[in-house]
């Protein structure tokens, strides 16, 4: 089997406040473009329609341009810039660090259950 799909034809976006998330699903991938705008974090965009205290949501991450700082339930801290790869585990906050607009590639299949209610996924 071979699939191909085009970013710039998702099949889906899901919006939320300062930002937004187009998925392409693919066999055994839900593959997530994200970008969020200065001033996201998820705490106050995201966490609304999650219903959970931190994202649970697992992420292997490429950052295409922007700054994105994910701060993990224990305290744990780190920063990916443009051209950085990063996995986060499940329970984090994550915020767009300075004035740049984050685009991200969200290879882990999170997209599927990214930024929509418990009941929904």
């Amino acid at each position: 089997m071979i699939e191909v799909k085009s970013i710039e034809k998702p099949d889906e976006r899901r919006d939320f406040p300062k930002g937004h998330l187009e998925v392409c699903n693919l066999s055994g991938l839900s593959f997530g473009v994200a970008t969020f705008e200065p001033g996201w974090r998820w705490s106050e965009s995201v966490k609304p329609i999650a219903g959970t205290s931190s994202c649970q949501v697992r992420h292997h991450g490429f950052v295409v341009s922007g700054r994105l700082r994910m701060r993990m339930d224990d305290g744990a801290e780190a920063e990916a810039g443009p051209g950085e790869v990063f996995v986060c585990s499940p329970g984090h906050d994550a915020w767009v660090v300075g004035d740049d607009p984050v685009v991200m590639y969200d290879f882990a299949g999170g997209a599927a259950d990214y930024a929509r209610a418990a009941g929904d996924c």
